[in-house]
């Protein structure tokens, strides 16, 4: 078995099917049924990824997120979400999750959804460093530092952020960020504008005045060198 993967959700059934599918792509499987046996799961195991519900029992799924986050800012997580939760979602990605799958969801696709963001979370063999003044990116280290501190960026904001400086001057649309940076063709663009406003407030001096990411209204963002 190769990476670990900690899925938490107290169906047992969802639990069984995600297991068998991710086991077929030789995911090593953990499985909790609550918040709490997550919690003590992540300490004891320290997977590589984490599939998260939300609605779960006792410790809620959005806890859980905000708890793991804080002990380990790099940890992938992907959110399990109804369909209609749409709050609970943007809430979700915006304490850190890095992907989301709505129920009902295919198998099949939430393992694709696994293998993308752990793909984007190991570090490519030769990718150099990203300077623009006292904002430092090293590509290969996946390391963030702003005026020598670094930075607690996930997956998904640390993506981005290489992506918007490496394209400066541009005018990124959101269908083109979530395709480029997600890996997907298609899919709900608040995603986007979350990882944004979240990025912001770890790179920008003044978040409501950006001086690096900036807002082309009704179109979609720019990244300006200082």
């Amino acid at each position: 078995m190769g990476q670990r993967v900690l899925v938490v959700d107290d169906d047992p059934t969802v639990s069984d099917v995600v297991r068998r599918y991710l086991e077929r792509e030789q995911f090593s499987v953990q499985l909790a049924g609550d918040g709490q046996a997550a919690l003590e799961a992540y300490r004891q195991q320290r997977p590589d990824l984490v599939v998260l519900d939300l609605m779960l029992p006792g410790i809620d799924g959005l806890e859980v997120c905000r708890r793991l986050r804080a002990q380990d800012p790099g940890l992938p997580i992907v959110m399990l979400t109804a369909l209609g939760e749409e709050s609970d979602r943007v809430l979700g990605l915006e304490i850190g999750a890095d992907d989301y799958v709505t129920k009902p969801f295919s198998p099949r696709e939430l393992v694709l959804r696994v293998q993308s963001v752990l793909r984007r979370s190991a570090p490519p063999p030769a990718a150099g460093e990203l300077v623009d003044g006292d904002l430092r990116v090293d590509v290969s280290r996946r390391v963030v530092t702003l005026r020598g501190r670094e930075l607690a960026l996930t997956v998904r904001e640390f993506d981005l952020l290489v992506f918007l400086m490496r394209h400066p001057g541009r005018v990124l649309r959101r269908a083109e960020l979530l395709e480029q940076v997600w890996g997907w063709t298609f899919g709900d663009q608040s995603t986007v504008t979350v990882h944004m406003r979240r990025l912001r407030e770890k790179i920008e001096d003044d978040p409501a005045e950006p001086k690096r990411i900036l807002t082309v209204w009704g179109v979609g963002y720019r990244y300006e060198y200082a």
